[in-house]
């Protein structure tokens, strides 16, 4: 339990005015002794006031960037919009010579309201293609799939659709011997 400054200095005077040993009258208040001396030995060297409770944490963090340097960093980033935290940290590596991480940098500029989201494109799907085909052999659609088949080697499987007859022009599924290309033949055989 934490006793605010004021109950320490009253346990404190309590146990001064008891006509009980000190352990006797803490083990009645329900205070530890080694709380007790602590708090004594405080108020020995400060008085009241050094009483008050102090903050846990340490008052000076081993890692912590100093202020001057997160003012370059939030300048260079007003400076320079277009660059990821990441390419702002090698930067300000690059050009001033005190390292900081991405993620130092990302924190700083979310804290300072400066990240902006992506800019995403949506595109919603149509029901059908917004240039319609009139004639046969006027848009073809292709897929061109490279597999191995155990016994025979890698082969690819070729389709062709015509988009207005919506008849397969051909299925080709030998190997390719001409560096990665189809045959010509291939497509001629598709748009006879």
């Amino acid at each position: 339990m934490r006793y605010p400054a004021s109950e320490k200095l009253e346990i404190i005077k309590i146990v001064e005015q008891s006509h009980l040993p000190a352990k006797r009258t803490l083990d009645q208040l329900g205070i530890a002794r080694r709380t007790f001396y602590r708090w004594y030995d405080r108020y020995l060297e400060g008085g009241p006031e050094a009483l008050e409770d102090r903050p846990s944490a340490p008052s000076r963090v081993w890692n912590r960037i100093p202020t001057e340097i997160y003012d370059q960093i939030i300048e260079l980033a007003l400076e320079q919009s277009e660059l990821s935290p990441r390419e702002l940290a090698v930067r300000f590596t690059d050009e001033r010579r005190y390292f900081v991480s991405e993620s130092t940098v990302y924190r700083l500029l979310k804290a300072h309201d400066l990240i902006t989201s992506p800019a995403f494109v949506v595109i919603k799907a149509a029901d059908q293609f917004h240039t319609k085909t009139t004639r046969p052999n006027e848009m073809w659609q292709t897929d061109f799939t490279y597999f191995k088949i155990i016994g025979w080697g890698w082969m690819y499987l070729s389709t062709v659709l015509d988009d207005f007859s919506r008849i397969c022009g051909r299925l080709w599924d030998g190997p390719f011997r001409s560096r990665g290309r189809p045959p010509a033949g291939f497509f001629a055989a598709c748009l006879a």
